[in-house]
């Protein structure tokens, strides 16, 4: 059990990056375009999202970048990711709000979209996305 807002705060974002390295990695690869603009769109929009830091003082919104470098050096399955992310969705629903969904969307959608437009595999991955966000 997640028990302070801190601790919250970093699986919510680790989650984040699981999900948006299922998105850059739908198509079987990652190219650095993709990277780029996921840290691009962390710094402009995700680290306004709240206060919550790590244990290190850093905006816990990093954590994101983290974990997607993890697991892109270890090259992990994206659809174990995105199945993990899911399942955290499901049991935290409370921690989306609108505003956190729409951020979410528009940046899975810039991710997809940074290296050659968005392919059949991707476009599944975000319409998924908003599915289980509308459910």
């Amino acid at each position: 059990m997640l028990d302070s807002k801190e601790e919250i705060g970093k699986v919510f974002y680790q989650n984040l990056g699981k999900l948006f390295y299922a998105v850059a990695q739908a198509d079987h690869s990652v190219h650095v375009k993709e990277i780029d603009r996921l840290k691009e769109t962390v710094r402009e929009s995700l680290l306004k999202v709240d206060d919550i830091e790590d244990e290190y003082g850093t905006d816990a919104a990093f954590q994101i970048e983290s974990v997607f470098d993890w697991l892109l050096e270890y090259e992990k399955n994206g659809e174990e990711c995105y199945e993990e992310f899911e399942a955290f969705y499901t049991e935290h629903r409370k921690l989306f709000s609108e505003e956190i969904k729409y951020l979410i969307k528009s940046t899975s959608k810039a991710v997809a979209s940074a290296f050659a437009g968005r392919n059949k595999s991707e476009l599944i991955l975000l319409g998924r996305l908003e599915l289980l966000f509308r459910g």
